[in-house]
């Protein structure tokens, strides 16, 4: 055991409270003035089915989840179906909190079991195993404790109480949390549970020497995940509405917009479909509001006509993807970055969109912001991609992070003496869509403008919306849209912070590349890496499109060989460069996963040193290596 962090693992069943008591948990851990990230697992159910978090806490910057875990507290599966009926088709699935759990345990972990759920006979080779891994079991009947006090929810707060005492951490943080959440009764007894259960297990003789780290902040954290973060960029950046359907894991966005949004005078509307959705947002924006939507999977590829609308007519509109494992409904609820292809080229021809894919949470933020931004700049869709695992992990980030200026400006958008002085028809009809602006954006009026009055059609147009399918006035109007591409990479290359992320020492001969969420573990594998001698630097990248040919070159022409880690089958991001910068697929091989898990660092140590290092032994992990183009 290190002493510079832990990794702790609530299990249960899905509706037993594992998220609330982990989140209370981790808030706890941040507050010490430790450094915290988690991982979430959860089933496709409501109620039932096995689900743990993971949190993990250290005394430096963490980046990711790590590998494996020191302390397990398993509280069984309270609404677990067929539990005494070992035959069953899903098994007995309340004591999957044991079962589930054990293989990625640390040699000389802590297991703290709720036994008035659990029974270890039941679990296969439970002693056997204890003894090989050296781990350290503490049984304790929460139930019954919980019980005592009143309800058998309360079980979570006995299993905190026992963590805090087995780790050496002080309750004084949990009862004000939780003072923070309820009162009266319910929070005096969820405190005698507290303290009932902190005092009985403090009294017991430790077996393992594993303890809380300590630490501390040089400033305020905040507690957030990636779905918070494109949620408080949106409202910083002006967004007023949003139109949605529940899909997860889409839906943490769309919840946390609905809930904040009519505060401050903005609209949330849950529609029949995603295609109502997206349209409304079109519909919203096309009348002068900052206009939002999105959805997951299978409900963006409904947003696929409603796009094209958005990108034709070049009304603004920023749209969320979060991903999630498919085809079709897949696995709901883990990841996988399988719909990279779909999102780029969705919608019937030649469509133009920006796509930003950010890595981290302060990213989310910052891209979030950036894609309203680019949007109404341009009058152009902007897809934020995200994953269930950035959307759902949460990590500590500085607060000074947020601490920036709310933009409502509408971009492009003329007053009405401007529009006095603008290009009309004859007819009196405002050139909405003019053919010579050189960035590709021709300024647009909103309904209601004196003198803005112009159509808004899918069909190819005028530059007053009128239908128009000569040769000459298409090409003009195609070239100048594609103009906008062009226009935005040039924008984005002149800001003061590039959505590329570079790490690791600058003169390295080797390279990894990724993309969206995985970002964390290939960082904290490019130290490890380079802590064995080896010599690797890692581009994360962002802009999905336009993409950043010239950023992405300059690494590529510094390392020797790169390999590309991204959680899918077919290399989709790999792709993406070999298409856009074809002259370099000899350099490039890639280290792909779809498990439903995300990655470990050492899983990324493990492929480098099999691709680059040339091992002869498979991976270990469930990992896969495709060689580079040529090989």
């Amino acid at each position: 055991m290190t002493g510079d962090e832990l990794i702790w693992r609530i299990a249960g069943g899905s509706g037993d409270g594992i998220d609330s008591t982990s989140q209370n948990f981790t808030k706890a851990l941040m507050r010490t003035g430790l450094d915290v990230f988690t991982h979430r697992h959860y089933p496709s159910r409501i109620r039932g089915g096995h689900t743990y978090v993971e949190v993990r806490a250290a005394d430096h910057a963490v980046k990711s989840r790590g590998d494996g875990y020191d302390f397990l507290l398993a509280l069984g599966d309270s609404f677990a179906r067929n539990p005494q009926d070992g035959e069953a088709y899903y098994g007995n699935e309340e004591v999957k909190p044991l079962t589930e759990n054990l293989d990625e345990l640390r040699e000389g972990g802590v297991i703290v079991y709720d036994e008035g759920l659990l029974d270890t006979d039941e679990v296969e080779n439970f002693d056997e195993r204890v003894e090989e891994n050296d781990w350290h079991v503490y049984p304790l009947d929460l139930r019954s404790l919980a019980r005592e006090h009143g309800r058998e929810i309360m079980r979570n707060t006995a299993g905190v109480a026992a963590t805090a005492a087995l780790i050496d951490m002080d309750t004084g943080i949990f009862e004000e949390l939780m003072a923070d959440t309820m009162s009266g009764e319910m929070l005096e007894t969820n405190v005698e549970v507290l303290e009932e259960a902190h005092a009985e297990v403090s009294e017991m003789e430790f077996t393992h020497d594993l303890e809380v780290p300590t630490g501390s902040h040089d400033e305020e954290q905040v507690l957030l995940n990636g779905s918070h973060a494109v949620a408080y960029g949106a409202i910083d950046e002006g967004c007023r509405f949003i139109a949605g359907y529940p899909m997860t894991p889409w839906t943490d966005v769309f919840t946390i917009m609905t809930q904040h949004l009519p505060s401050i005078g903005g609209i949330s509307e849950q529609v029949e479909d995603e295609i109502a959705a997206a349209s409304l947002a079109i519909g919203a924006s096309h009348a002068g509001v900052k206009a939002m939507s999105g959805s997951s999977g299978g409900g963006f590829a409904l947003m696929s006509e409603p796009l094209g609308l958005a990108e034709m007519t070049e009304t603004p509109l920023v749209l969320v993807e979060a991903m999630r494992a498919g085809p079709s409904t897949g696995m709901p609820t883990k990841p996988e970055q399988g719909d990279l292809e779909h999102i780029l080229y969705t919608s019937q021809g030649d469509s133009n969109r920006v796509v930003f894919a950010p890595g981290t949470v302060a990213e989310a933020y910052e891209q979030s912001r950036e894609a309203f931004r680019v949007a109404y700049e341009y009058q152009i869709p902007v897809v934020i991609v995200i994953d269930q695992k950035l959307s759902g992990e949460l990590a500590s980030v500085p607060a000074s992070h947020f601490d920036r200026e709310p933009n409502p400006d509408l971009g492009s958008v003329l007053s009405e003496e401007e529009i006095q002085e603008a290009p009309h028809h004859a007819s009196g009809t405002f050139n909405r869509f003019r053919h010579d602006p050189e960035n590709g954006v021709s300024p647009r009026s909103i309904p209601g403008q004196k003198d803005g009055r112009f159509l808004a059609t899918g069909n190819e147009h005028t530059p007053q919306g009128h239908i128009e399918e000569s040769p000459d006035n298409r090409v003009a109007q195609v070239d100048r849209r594609t103009r906008k591409l062009e226009s935005i990479r040039s924008d984005l290359d002149e800001q003061e912070h590039s959505n590329q992320t570079y790490y690791g020492p600058e003169d390295a001969e080797h390279g990894i590349m990724v993309w969206g969420s995985q970002q964390g573990s290939v960082e904290e594998a490019v130290d490890r890496l380079n802590e064995q001698g080896e010599s690797v630097k890692m581009l994360g990248v962002s802009d999905m499109m336009p993409y950043p040919k010239e950023d992405v070159t300059e690494f590529l022409e510094s390392v020797d060989e790169c390999l590309v880690v991204e959680m899918n089958i077919t290399a989709q991001f790999r792709g993406l460069t070999q298409k856009e910068l074809g002259r370099f697929g000899e350099k490039m091989s890639s280290l792909l996963k779809y498990n439903g898990n995300p990655f470990e660092p050492a899983e990324v140590v493990e492929g480098f040193d099999i691709q680059v290092n040339g091992g002869d032994e498979p991976p270990t992990a469930q990992t896969r290596i495709e060689p580079a183009a040529g090989d």
